[in-house]
């Protein structure tokens, strides 16, 4: 096993991270761009462990095995920083305290790593604080930003970093990544890793979670039965539920496992009321859970309005001639007897209504559920 066993489907960019890390072309700025669950994140933790992996041969470095490797991957390592937000933007302040983290020298690694995982939720103002120390670094310091695109980063600071483009896997490599890491049933991982566009992330839990697999299937399904303008209305109303509870399910669990771990740290007592100093810490993080519990229902919602564009995707596929494998395979006949309805033109349409209403509402603040009845209207068949 080797950092790089989970970056499926991208063997050009692990040949450029092999070969970066062994010294050839390493440069201290790196831009990771690439579609959701392409794995941006998870190549950047791959190279920064490679970099600061304990093996003196450089051939072997990015072992997995070693301590470096081991605390860098569960992002414990002292001199590896990595940096997500749960807002909506990365604050000026949060940018702040990078620069002044990316100025000291490492404590006991070749490398300081700053990983800023979300790159492009950065004001421009906010990614000025970052431009003088990414272009004129400190000796032993690496940053590593991701993006979706290029162009979602300043072309300041995108012309100072080394670019790495990753693609999205095929959903074969996912399938087998599932069976490998996760013990996946090989028919189960197929059907999730197409059900998921081969989002490594999406699939995974299409896999392991039973119910996440049946809302996903309703979601798909809205369009065989939107008929008037009723129906339209509590299909949003639907697909604005399904979200909020495939976010809360998966928020629950890390939330109290978040609580018990900060109570045990703090040494709290097991019964009765905490003192003064713990409750405030205990309430800082539920009010970090409440800002990230609004923007997971956010990005549950986006990725709930994928799953109803693959539908229409798949109609237009079936419209254009089968020249591509269908995501949701299982539905076959109703959609070839939905395609029959309506041309490309109105099916190019109706996925154009879907995208307006995932730009609306993951970049200004209107209310979710208006953005989607107003989807929903356009969509009527």
């Amino acid at each position: 096993m080797t950092v790089w066993d989970d970056l499926q489907g991208q063997p050009a960019v692990v040949a450029q991270l092999r070969q970066a890390s062994m010294g050839e072309g390493l440069t201290h700025a790196w831009l990771f761009t690439g579609p959701p669950g392409s794995g941006r994140s998870n190549a950047a933790k791959a190279f920064a462990a490679a970099l600061n992996c304990d093996q003196d041969d450089v051939t072997k470095r990015g072992c997995g095995t070693c301590p470096a490797c081991l605390t860098i991957l569960g992002e414990t390592h002292a001199d590896v920083s990595f940096v997500r937000t749960e807002k909506v933007t990365i604050t000026i302040e949060e940018a702040r305290d990078l620069v002044a983290k990316a100025g000291n020298r490492p404590s006991s690694a070749r490398w300081r790593i700053i990983v800023v995982e979300d790159a492009d939720r950065m004001a421009e103002r906010t990614t000025n604080v970052l431009l003088k120390a990414i272009e004129e670094p400190t000796p032993r310091t690496i940053w590593m930003l991701c993006a979706p695109s290029p162009a979602d980063v300043l072309v300041t600071i995108r012309s100072r970093c080394r670019a790495v483009a990753l693609r999205l896997p095929p959903a074969a490599d996912v399938a087998a990544l599932l069976v490998k890491r996760d013990g996946v049933d090989p028919a189960l991982a197929e059907r999730a890793a197409r059900a998921a566009q081969s989002h490594v992330g999406i699939a995974r839990r299409l896999a392991r979670d039973a119910e996440a697999r049946e809302r996903r299937l309703e979601t798909v399904r809205f369009p065989l039965g939107l008929r008037g303008i009723t129906a339209a209305v509590m299909m949003a109303d639907k697909l604005v539920k399904i979200a909020t509870e495939e976010a809360t399910s998966s928020n629950e669990e890390r939330d109290a496992a978040e609580r018990a771990s900060l109570l045990a740290t703090l040494g709290a007592p097991e019964t009765g009321t905490l003192p003064p100093a713990m409750r405030s810490q205990v309430k800082q993080l539920e009010d970090d859970q409440k800002r990230r519990a609004k923007r997971s229902v956010t990005d549950s919602l986006d990725r709930t309005l994928t799953d109803l564009l693959s539908f229409y995707r798949d109609v237009l596929i079936i419209q254009l001639g089968n020249a591509v494998e269908l995501v949701n395979v299982e539905l076959r006949s109703e959609l070839e007897e939905f395609a029959q309805k309506s041309g490309p033109e109105v099916t190019l349409a109706r996925m154009d209504a879907i995208n307006n209403a995932r730009k609306r509402i993951t970049t200004t603040n209107v209310a979710p559920l208006l953005a989607v009845e107003s989807m929903a209207a356009s969509l009527i068949q």
